[in-house]
């Protein structure tokens, strides 16, 4: 059965897909009633579920008539994907940003989930067992190989 943060976070994507304009806002509160939970639940899964390295920009409004607006951010076009990855992974990469690019690759379809997971594995600690910082610089040319060696299909 799935919880309630999976819930939460299929409904957020449901409305940004049924959206017009690419960005959905919400009222903190009126969410938690929907789902009969406590607003700091809205805030987890909106603090972690919808992070810029997922493809998300966040912005939120404190006080009387505040709301929370997510947006998608969109990957630039992939005749300009090498230069894009260059400036977002440069020359080293830790292991959360390489899954959230991953992760935001594979919600914009350009890679498929067999390909997202391969690259996952690869990109773990445990699999590239150097110290830092030649961990994340060796990451860093994985990801930027793998990345552009798929997108160029």
């Amino acid at each position: 059965m799935r919880n309630i943060s999976d819930l939460i976070e299929q409904y957020l994507k449901q409305l940004l897909q049924e959206s017009t304009e690419g960005a959905v806002e919400i009222q903190r509160n009126d969410l938690a009633d929907r789902f009969s939970c406590v607003p700091s639940q809205i805030n987890y899964v909106i603090s972690t579920r919808f992070t810029l390295e997922k493809g998300y920009v966040v912005e939120s409004k404190r006080g009387g008539g505040g709301y929370i607006r997510i947006q998608r951010a969109e990957l630039p076009a992939l005749k300009t994907i090498t230069l894009y990855l260059s400036e977002v992974i440069g020359d080293q990469i830790d292991q959360n940003a390489a899954e959230g690019l991953i992760y935001q690759l594979e919600e914009a379809r350009h890679i498929s989930k067999r390909e997202a997971n391969l690259m996952k594995a690869a990109m773990a600690r445990d699999t590239i067992a150097l110290k830092l910082p030649l961990r994340d610089e060796v990451r860093a040319r994985l990801i930027k190989a793998m990345l552009i060696s798929l997108l160029a299909k």
